[in-house]
């Protein structure tokens, strides 16, 4: 189920989808004679691309998801537990280790960490399963954070938890009563949240990996496709997706067993 979620999840992302409209406009101009019809697909997959990628429309569906919690600020009590949720790394011994892991991921430690460094005794979580790799992002998020200076006696690790709903229930069994904190990115966090009130947890949210700013002042900047608009589109449309499913998981019951048992 794990594995199906994810390709449909893939197919589902704004360019793929776009990409297989306009393919499809192509057989159509091709193989019928369903002219109009064909040029519809192509002229909707190109103007699908260009609006995804376009700064005011990307910013403004990302914007609000990563506004919902604000930064991490010390309040003043004592934090037991600090944890980062995975998010991607290669193994490729080629690179640097902070290399292996995503651009995402190393924000999650590097916030982690930071807030792990405020709280002497604290320990520092870090969650993730192998990928396909022989190494899980856990283990490979400590590589780097025993590089950074963290004590090895601090770092615990979950290496089975394959998505956000299985890291909440494990960090419960973990976490117990104590004070927690969870780092994930900003866009991922209001997901992220529900899922660890799901399972009996009430931590502080530490928000990170920012995308979506509306401080962007160069035109040739703010009105030109680029990538990284189109990634912060697919962030939007990836915590969608999330959402609805965690909305089917709770209409099917899924998931009431680990809650009752994480109480």
């Amino acid at each position: 189920m794990f594995e199906l979620k994810k390709i449909v999840s893939a197919l589902l992302m704004p360019l793929p989808a776009m990409l297989i409209l306009g393919l499809f406009g192509l057989l159509l101009l091709w193989f019928t004679r369903r002219k109009g019809l064909a040029t519809f697909f192509i002229s909707f997959a190109f103007l699908g691309i260009f609006l995804v990628s376009f700064q005011p429309i990307a910013t403004s569906l990302l914007r609000p998801l990563e506004k919902a919690y604000p930064p991490y600020v010390p309040s003043g009590q004592s934090v037991g537990y600090v944890m980062v949720l995975g998010s991607g790394h290669v193994i490729d011994h080629a690179m640097p280790i902070t290399s292996q892991l995503s651009r995402t991921a190393l924000m999650r430690l590097n916030e982690g960490v930071r807030i792990h460094r405020l709280f002497p005794g604290s320990k520092l979580i870090l969650s993730g399963y192998g990928g396909g790799t022989d190494i899980s992002q856990a283990r490979m998020m400590a590589k780097v954070a025993l590089a950074l200076g963290v004590n090895k006696n601090d770092i615990l690790l979950l290496e089975t938890a394959k998505d956000t709903w299985e890291e909440a229930f494990q960090a419960a069994s973990v976490v117990g009563d104590d004070k927690l904190v969870v780092v994930t990115s900003a866009s991922h966090m209001t997901r992220a949240m529900e899922e660890f009130f799901r399972v009996g947890l009430t931590p502080t949210a530490a928000p990170t990996n920012f995308l979506a700013s509306n401080k962007i002042e160069q035109p040739w900047e703010r009105y030109r496709p680029q990538a990284k608009y189109l990634e912060q589109t697919e962030r939007y449309w990836h915590e969608t997706l999330g959402r609805w499913w965690q909305q089917i998981r709770t209409l099917s019951g899924e998931g009431s067993d680990q809650h009752t048992v994480a109480q």
